[in-house]
């Protein structure tokens, strides 16, 4: 969903887009701060999985 609205977004910013209206602008940025929010929260989450690499090296 992200690419799409990444590309949706990127097309609706060109110099010879058409202007969209409130509403649909306002769509967009929920849309994009959905997927930004998703994207935050699986980071967070892998990021948490991770073990430290200094804790590695002090294991070995």
């Amino acid at each position: 969903m992200g690419e799409d609205l990444l590309g949706y977004a990127r097309d609706t910013m060109a110099p010879d887009a058409k202007t969209l209206s409130a509403t649909e602008y306002r769509w967009l940025a929920r849309r994009l701060t959905e997927a930004l929010s998703d994207a935050l929260r699986v980071a967070d989450s892998r990021g948490q999985r991770l073990t430290d690499p200094e804790e590695v090296i002090a294991d070995a």
